[in-house]
Parts: structure tokens; C-alpha cells; sequence
């Protein structure tokens, strides 16, 4: 499906959370032990500390619950709960992304608005078949249906800034932003790695070039 305003679809699908993903990322195989990152003892109950602001474990859990209710409620119940055995830890990454996105769009001037999003939505859910159709495949992806809108706002503003300053210098305006946010993660869900934009354990850049894809195909 061609996105409004381009982009790839939110919901296609991928093995492991990265930036790639607002509406993207799918989440999830169950997690091997993560090597720790410095600094997080400091900052008891957090899950994640971004910018000198806790990430609770609670606040990540409640995410995670919002998740699990819904999938409960499918009629892909079984595969979807299968399909996502690490997803505290994507939920985490991509919660962490949001901030970094967020942060580098107000930074670059850019701004996306509720009417944008809404104007978004309702194309999204023409080209998919439907509201719910469209809650489905963002199931998929570990987003529970109060979490769209989110993911939404933050594709638009990934895409705008590619837009406005071409992949390979959003590529690094992420990892720089990321960088200057001081992100720590608790060692239970992994170590920060900011040009990729991800928890240790992944392949995947913020943001992958059609010359990366092409050398990969």
C-alpha cells in the first residue's frame, strides 16, 4: 500500500524493533541475556531514562498489558501471542524511539499536527480494508489500538524529515539526537546502541538505504 505523504506502509512487517518501525517494526522472539549498560542503578523503578526522564517499569508494563489484552481478543490470538515473546523489550525500544524522533523533529522545525494524523488514519484505513482491518496489522507489530495514533505521528515526522533532509542525513541527525539524550536502558532489556537507533542485538539501522537493501538482496 503507497502511504499518504510516502513512506513504507505502518505495517510491514519485521523481525526486531528499530527505527523503522512507528509503523513499522514487529517485535519479537523471546530474548536472550542482554549485556548490561552503565548508569541505570541510579535511577531505581526505571525501565529506561531518556533525557534525564524516567521510562518507568510500570509505564512499560502497562503498554505491554494493553498489548497482551488485545491480542487476547483476536482471532489470531494464538499466533500473535506466539509471535511476540520479546515484546517488553520492543515495546521499550520503540518507546524510546518515539522520544528520539520526536526530539529531532522539533529540532529541525518540523511538526505534525492531530489533523495530519487523522488525515493519515483515514487514508490508511481505506487502503487496508477497513478500521479494523487496520487495528489487525498494527496488532501484528506489537501496537495496541490506543497506540496508533502515536505510531502514526511518528512515521509522519520520520517521513517529513527525510523529506526535508534526505536518508542519509536523518541517519545521522537520529543517532546524534539519540546520542544527545544520554539514553540509558535497565540491563534486563539490553544495551543502548544509538546510530542503530535500537537495543543490542539487531541488524538494522535507524533508517536503510536502497543501496544497504540492494547489497543485502
Amino acid at each position: 500500500m503507497q502511504h499518504p505523504l510516502g513512506g513504507r506502509p505502518p505495517y510491514r512487517r519485521q523481525t526486531r524493533a528499530t527505527f523503522a518501525i512507528p509503523a513499522a517494526s514487529a517485535l519479537l522472539l523471546a530474548a536472550p541475556l542482554l549485556t548490561a549498560c552503565g548508569g541505570n542503578d541510579a535511577h531505581p523503578g526505571a525501565a529506561a531514562v531518556v533525557d534525564g526522564s524516567r521510562i518507568t517499569v510500570s509505564q512499560l508494563q502497562a503498554r505491554v498489558n494493553d498489548v497482551r489484552d488485545a491480542q487476547q481478543g483476536s482471532p489470531k490470538s494464538e499466533q500473535l501471542v506466539a509471535n511476540s515473546g520479546q515484546l517488553s523489550q520492543n515495546t521499550l525500544i520503540r518507546m524510546i524511539q518515539f522520544r528520539v524522533i520526536e526530539r529531532a523533529g522539533k529540532d529541525n522545525d518540523v511538526r505534525v499536527t492531530r489533523r495530519d494524523v487523522q488525515q493519515y488514519r483515514k487514508a490508511a484505513e481505506t487502503q487496508s480494508g477497513g478500521g479494523a482491518a487496520l487495528r489487525g496489522l498494527y496488532l501484528e507489530q506489537g501496537i495496541a489500538p490506543d497506540g496508533i495514533d502515536d505510531a502514526m505521528r511518528m512515521e509522519l515526522t520520520r517521513n517529513a524529515l527525510v523529506t526535508k533532509l534526505g536518508t542519509a542525513k536523518v541517519n545521522e541527525v537520529f543517532a546524534s539526537t539519540s546520542k544527545k539524550l544520554g539514553i540509558e536502558v535497565n540491563p534486563r532489556y539490553g544495551t543502548w546502541d544509538d546510530r542503530r537507533g535500537t537495543a543490542v542485538l539487531t541488524k538494522e539501522a535507524w533508517l536503510r538505504t536502497s543501496e544497504d537493501v540492494s547489497r543485502q538482496a
